[in-house]
């Protein structure tokens, strides 16, 4: 492992990832630390993000958004108050399980890190979960989505600062409630990929559909490896089956490519496309352009203009400040796991050792840039899920972040309260992957 490169908190955001850059081609070289000094840090947390490839944008975003969060707890240090100085090591996992299991053993061997932290992957998460579950420390996950990570794989020590496969879905399933209640449709039909949050994603819609009493038919259920090229056959298959509403779980280019590939068929005259965990991202706004296809309905993890609050407002402009460009939902993602850590600190009056830190975490109560007005994100002490409102709408013409021509609008907004699995749900999931009868899964990698 090569020496850090050690980065002042106040360094330009830009300037980082600029740096980033030059090394990126060495994934040794491709180490980044940021925050306090070694001796001065009050926590050290281990982060892995993909630097290089397709991911790489969420890494990045997942770096700027620590910055941001390393920045805002600075503050609160020069107002005053007794905030934990935290320093944050993040390594290139390069969107693998076994070499992501390595940078975990690496760093709580070479670096003694309190925390580890991050991932995009799903499948990296899964393998890095089982470490962290094996040297009893904690994990904050910060991005990947599928829900059995909480569900089914959940433990003591395992944390997730981000709406999962099942919020989403669950909000996307009160969406089509709704819909169907105006329009009467009833033809389902899915596409997602093959693996694990393809799959999960699919068996949250279901199940929320099914807690909900929604009557439909499923008329397609389609799987296209991930980083799939052409969706012809997928297309072809859609229109044949002829659904009035197709849920996808593509996520960024995959996403991308689908609906550009689809949208000179003719399957958006006859259906909608609705994508709820991933659609409205900020790089796919950007993809879809001044006319995108018309009736999708989208959501994410984060939005740039939604909730219209002061401080989601201060998050956004801050990192396009720093970084020339709009984030994308994983640097929110990030920001909220450094700022969980944090918090757990201080609710566990400085302690750090992993029994402190997950009495801490368990019920832990976060303001964060995605919380509506008067809501407080708060962790579910039984899943270790963060608990979110989930926003749902279709796309309006938005010129307020270039290059983007549209943003979500029209907002149907979700209570966290409303999405919560139920203990029964839980219980029945967890008592299936006992059984070995849990969800299907193929190769698991993103997101």
């Amino acid at each position: 492992m090569s020496q850090p490169c050690l980065v002042h908190p106040a360094l330009n955001a830009a300037a980082l990832l600029a740096s980033l850059v030059l090394t990126i081609g060495d994934a040794n070289a491709a180490r980044v630390v940021l925050g306090a000094p070694a001796g001065e840090a009050n926590l050290t947390m281990g982060c892995l993000y993909p630097m290089a490839g397709r991911a790489a944008m969420y890494g990045q975003d997942s770096i700027a958004g620590i910055d941001i969060a390393l920045r805002d707890l600075e503050a609160e240090r020069a107002e005053g108050r007794e905030t934990p100085r935290l320093r944050v090591i993040i390594d290139d996992d390069l969107s693998k399980a076994s070499y992501g299991v390595r940078l975990a053993e690496d760093f709580l061997r070479n670096d003694e890190v309190d925390v580890l932290c991050g991932m995009v992957s799903s499948g990296v998460a899964q393998a890095v979960s089982r470490v962290a579950q094996r040297e009893r420390v904690v994990l904050i996950g910060t991005d990947h989505a599928s829900s059995r990570m909480t569900i089914e794989a959940g433990h003591r020590y395992y944390f997730r600062v981000t709406n999962d496969s099942w919020i989403s879905m669950a909000a996307g399933a009160r969406y089509l409630r709704d819909l169907q209640a105006g329009t009467g449709w009833k033809r389902l039909a899915f596409i997602g990929p093959d693996y694990d949050y393809g799959h999960v994603s699919w068996t949250d819609l279901q199940q929320s559909l099914d807690e909900l009493g929604v009557q439909y038919e499923t008329v397609a259920e389609l799987w296209p490896k991930l980083y799939e090229p052409d969706y012809s056959l997928h297309t072809a298959a859609l229109l044949q089956a002829k659904p009035d509403i197709v849920v996808t779980s593509l996520w960024g280019g995959d996403f991308i490519a689908f609906v550009k590939q689809a949208a000179g068929s003719g399957l958006f005259e006859s259906t909608r496309l609705a994508n709820f965990d991933t659609g409205a991202n900020y790089d796919a706004l950007v993809s879809l352009g001044e006319v995108p296809p018309p009736g999708l309905i989208l959501s994410a993890r984060h939005h740039n203009n939604w909730p219209d609050t002061e401080r989601n407002r201060r998050f956004v402009a801050t990192f396009e400040q720093l970084n020339g460009r709009y984030p994308t939902y994983a640097a929110q993602g990030a920001y909220s796991g450094v700022m969980a850590a944090a918090r757990a600190v201080q609710a566990a009056g400085g302690k750090t050792d992993s029994e402190s830190l997950v009495e801490a975490l368990e019920g832990l109560r976060l303001d964060l840039p995605e919380d509506p007005p008067g809501f407080a994100s708060w962790i579910d002490p039984v899943t270790h899920q963060i608990v979110q409102a989930q926003a749902v709408g279709t796309l309006e013409r938005n010129d307020r972040f270039p290059p983007a021509k549209v943003m979500v609008g029209n907002w149907s907004v979700y209570p966290a309260a409303e999405l919560r699995p139920s203990p029964q749900l839980i219980e029945r999931r967890r008592a299936q992957a006992r059984s070995g009868s849990e969800i299907p899964t193929s190769q698991p990698q993103h997101p």
